[in-house]
């Protein structure tokens, strides 16, 4: 077994401003302050030393919360185009709030997310795309790397599709995305494909 411990970037300012950020590299979606305190926080409470490498989303908001984490324990680290986000294809960039207005019956409206069925309207990537890329990323790495400890810094829903690689669920909607510079470890299984998820640290901010 290959452990993945998956770990939402920190705050942007497009997360401030509610906006579907999707696969945008631009200035509003670099880490802000708060943000950058967020994988500073983690880094002290989380020592990622323990691990054997760390693959991160190519974007710059997962490459500058990699680097934060890695400050002291200098893991090899690589990049991986399979943790990008997932892309809202035309919504990138707009808000959230305005698209849930215009568009409700796609939208989650307990969690203020799109469903499935978004797709066909904005053009954008699937749910079950992205789970592929996802579980094709775990397959490789569990792989090459069998007993190892994998950190890995991606996007909101990619974690949310590596949860969805492991248990399954009926009802996507059921796991949410998790929150900014959360801790999410997953178990793979390279050859049998089997994975288990041991449970998510939402927020590590909330629990010190």
């Amino acid at each position: 077994m290959t452990d993945f411990y998956f770990i939402r970037h920190g705050q942007t300012t497009a997360n401030i401003q509610g906006l579907k950020q999707g696969t945008m590299n631009t200035e509003i979606t670099e880490l802000n302050e708060t943000g950058l305190a967020q994988a500073a926080n983690l880094r002290d409470h989380f020592d990622i030393s323990f691990a054997d490498q760390l693959v991160a989303s190519p974007l710059n908001r997962t490459r500058q919360t990699a680097a934060i984490l890695n400050e002291k324990a200098q893991l090899p680290v690589s990049y991986d185009e399979r943790l990008l986000e997932i892309s809202y294809g035309d919504w990138d960039g707009q808000k959230n709030r305005d698209l849930e207005k215009q568009y409700p019956d796609v939208f989650d409206h307990h969690l203020h997310d799109v469903l499935p069925s978004y797709v066909a309207l904005a053009h954008g990537e699937s749910f079950d795309t992205v789970v592929a890329r996802v579980k094709a990323f775990m397959t490789d790495l569990a792989s090459q790397n069998p007993d190892q400890s994998i950190i890995v810094v991606t996007h909101g829903f990619t974690v949310k599709a590596a949860a969805m690689v492991a248990v399954q669920p009926g009802n996507v909607m059921a796991l949410p995305e998790p929150g900014n510079t959360s801790v999410t470890k997953i178990s793979f299984d390279g050859d049998s494909g089997q994975a288990y998820l041991w449970g998510i640290i939402r927020g590590i901010n909330r629990f010190i």
